[in-house]
């Protein structure tokens, strides 16, 4: 997630997978329905009757990856290797960059999960798919916090706020293990994904493409300050988007129920 596309892609997937549970969430409670795994419809007739069965979230995930990675190799310059032999020493290269492609090796977890389970077991598992999910924001936030060395400044403050709602996630993600049917956890869970979504895209334009022209100084200590205001701003605009597509889906779904 080096640059700004890093961030600005990653971002992008995380509020939009954000946004869709949010959906799910708000029809499941308008319409008394299973949140995060709604009924699967009748099977059809006709030419696309397959297509119109098979479940793209997981698919989605699959595809998304693959641009990361792409995106991610793409900005490396030079052969691209794990360690490099320097006489009799080992040193290793890229350790950021492999510490991206790491995560992205969780999302498609994460995706190759959701298709099975969805499109090709018998019975789609939810517990599967949520373990999956689990796992994956598990194996992200040890990796976050690694991902600090050698920030300071405005990097350091940004990342660290991304961490702060990337563990609540976590939490969630693990709680709902064992409380699959608490719409606490399956709100908390949408809001959450939202948040690390924009957040981070937040952090590419400040590091790296400022909206005033005007690069953000690690020295200015106003400059740490907003960094944590924005970060607040997030979160109390996401909670009032969260509550605009309830309404808008309590319009939508009090007829259709």
């Amino acid at each position: 997630m080096g640059g700004f596309e890093g961030h600005l892609y990653p971002g992008l997937s995380l509020f939009f997978y954000g946004l869709y549970h949010a959906r799910l969430v708000s029809r499941a409670l308008i319409c008394s329905q299973p949140a995060q795994y709604p009924p699967r419809p009748p099977w059809s007739k006709g030419r696309w009757a397959k297509l119109r069965q098979v479940h793209y979230v997981g698919l989605l995930k699959i595809l998304s990856t693959f641009v990361l990675v792409a995106q991610e190799l793409h900005n490396i310059s030079g052969p691209f290797v794990l360690i490099r032999k320097t006489y009799h020493a080992r040193d290793f290269l890229y350790c950021k960059q492999w510490q991206h492609l790491t995560i992205y090796m969780t999302f498609v977890l994460s995706g190759c999960v959701d298709a099975v389970s969805q499109n090709l077991l018998p019975r789609r598992s939810a517990a599967l798919e949520q373990a999956a999910q689990a796992l994956g924001l598990a194996l992200i936030l040890p990796l976050m916090l690694s991902h600090l060395q050698g920030s300071e400044g405005v990097d350091l403050q940004s990342h660290l706020l991304f961490i702060q709602a990337l563990f609540p996630l976590v939490l969630v993600a693990v709680a709902e293990l064992w409380a699959p049917d608490a719409w606490q956890l399956w709100v908390m869970k949408a809001f959450l994904y939202m948040l690390t979504g924009s957040w981070l895209i937040q952090i590419g334009f400040m590091l790296y493409r400022p909206i005033s022209g005007h690069k953000w100084m690690d020295d200015d200590k106003n400059n740490i300050m907003f960094v944590t205001t924005f970060f607040c701003w997030h979160v109390v605009i996401l909670a009032f988007l969260m509550a605009w597509i309830h309404g808008v889906s309590f319009l939508w779904y009090r007829y259709m129920c």
